[in-house]
Order: C-alpha cells, then sequence, then structure tokens
C-alpha cells in the first residue's frame, strides 16, 4: 500500500508563498504521473498541477506563472512551489499518485490527506 503525506501547508497572507511536500513511501518511479489538486468549500476537487515521470508539467491555467511543481526522484518526493498567493487560492491541496495503460486509462492511483492552504487578504 502507498502512503503519500502532504506538508506545508498554512496560513499566509495574500502575495504570499508557500512551498507543499508530497511524500511517497517507496519509489515515485513506478507512477506515470503525479500531482496535486485542491477543493475549496463547496467547489469540486480541480487539477492544480501535474508532473510525469519523464519530467513533462502540466499546470492549470488559473496557477500559471505563479505555481511550480517539481520532483526528487531521490527523495521519492513532489513539490508545489506556491508564489503570489491569492485569496481564491484557498483550499486543501490534496496530492496524487498515478499508473497509467498507455493509452491514459489509470491503472490505479493514491490519494494524501490533504494540507489545508489559507490565503487571507
Amino acid at each position: 500500500q502507498v502512503q503519500l503525506v502532504e506538508s506545508g501547508g498554512g496560513l499566509v497572507q495574500a502575495g504570499g508563498s508557500l512551498r507543499l511536500s508530497c511524500a511517497a513511501s517507496g519509489s515515485i518511479l513506478r507512477f506515470t504521473d503525479m500531482g496535486w489538486y485542491r477543493q475549496a468549500p463547496g467547489k469540486q476537487r480541480e487539477l492544480v498541477a501535474t508532473i510525469t515521470s519523464g519530467g513533462r508539467t502540466n499546470l492549470a491555467d488559473s496557477v500559471k506563472g505563479r505555481f511550480t511543481i517539481s520532483r526528487e526522484n531521490a527523495e521519492n518526493t513532489v513539490y508545489l512551489q506556491m508564489n503570489s498567493l491569492e485569496p481564491e487560492d484557498t483550499a486543501v491541496y490534496y496530492c496524487n499518485a498515478n499508473r497509467r495503460t498507455l493509452g491514459g486509462s489509470i491503472l490505479y492511483d493514491y490519494w494524501g490527506q490533504g494540507t489545508q492552504v489559507t490565503v487571507s487578504s
């Protein structure tokens, strides 16, 4: 069973920065993608950023230019650097890791427990 443990959330003022970490139990090279999703109160969970095992990244339009996703394979960890935070970024942030078929279908995926990010105006 894979465990994903997020850390780094907290309370920050608008314009500030936070770095989220997602530490996996075991090698992250087995996953096709790893990424961050968020869910604000009353809203559906949405994609924030993903990174493939090859290092290709994908970011939601709302965070492009402000957030960066990266991975450190030796540490089995994925990071989300969040700069210029806005109150609209307030949400619970979840780490995800998945394995896909060549056709893109998900074989399996795992979720962390989430970490709260609150941005005050």
